[in-house]
């Protein structure tokens, strides 16, 4: 049985995303979950908080919380689990839609953002306006800088896949500001959340997560 290592930057298992990833994958297909948070209790946490001017994740613990995550305190715990789980694993689906260059790994590993750029590139022409909806208002520096390579004129709003939050209203607002297209810019977003945002702004919305699921399955089909 193939086996898809599943790599979230917070804590496994993922039971508000895999379910839906393994719908994509199929039953043959077995997941393995690892965490970069995985080692720390609850009282360790605080050693992960982002400072200033660091760059900033949110991702969720076992407990079902959401956490904030400084990326340079990530990197070296992502790197341990990681290569454990290549071990373990055919090929590992980078559970975040951040950018990871520094990990290494021996086998094939999935990065949504590159997959969310190239889809993206080969559906819009350059001069497109691409609606972002984001987790953190303190990730929209950041995540424009992700994307100001595509070409694309971007709008952004902010709506968090893990708390409450208006993805309706952001959607609606990205539609009035004239986006060709909207990304959930983010792995925790979900079904529900992309049909909210489909039904508010009538654009068409891609679903990281589903569309990183769908390249592993038939990568491995």
């Amino acid at each position: 049985m193939p086996k898809v290592g599943v790599l979230t930057i917070g804590q496994s298992p993922r039971k508000d995303a895999t379910p839906s990833i393994q719908k994509i994958l199929g039953e043959h297909v077995e997941i393995v979950e690892r965490g970069g948070l995985d080692r720390l209790t609850q009282d360790e946490l605080h050693l992960i908080a982002p400072d200033p001017a660091e760059k900033v994740y949110i991702s969720k613990l076992r407990n079902g919380e959401s956490v904030k995550i400084g990326k340079t305190k990530l990197l070296p715990l992502l790197q341990e689990e990681l290569s454990q789980l290549e071990e373990e694993a055919d090929v590992i689906l980078m559970l975040c839609t951040g950018d990871f260059p520094t990990l290494q790994t021996k086998k094939p590993i999935l990065y949504p953002d590159k997959i969310l750029t190239h889809v993206t590139q080969a559906i819009l022409s350059r001069d497109s306006t691409l609606g972002l909806i984001i987790p953190l208002e303190e990730q929209r520096h950041s995540l424009k800088e992700k994307w100001a390579d595509s070409g694309f004129n971007l709008e952004v709003e902010v709506a968090s896949p893990y708390e409450e939050s208006d993805i309706h209203r952001a959607a609606k607002r990205l539609k009035v500001k004239g986006a060709h297209m909207i990304i959930l810019d983010c792995m925790g977003y979900n079904d529900e959340q992309q049909q909210e945002a489909k039904k508010a702004s009538g654009l068409p919305v891609m679903l990281s997560r589903s569309l990183a699921a769908r390249v592993a399955q038939e990568y491995l089909c």
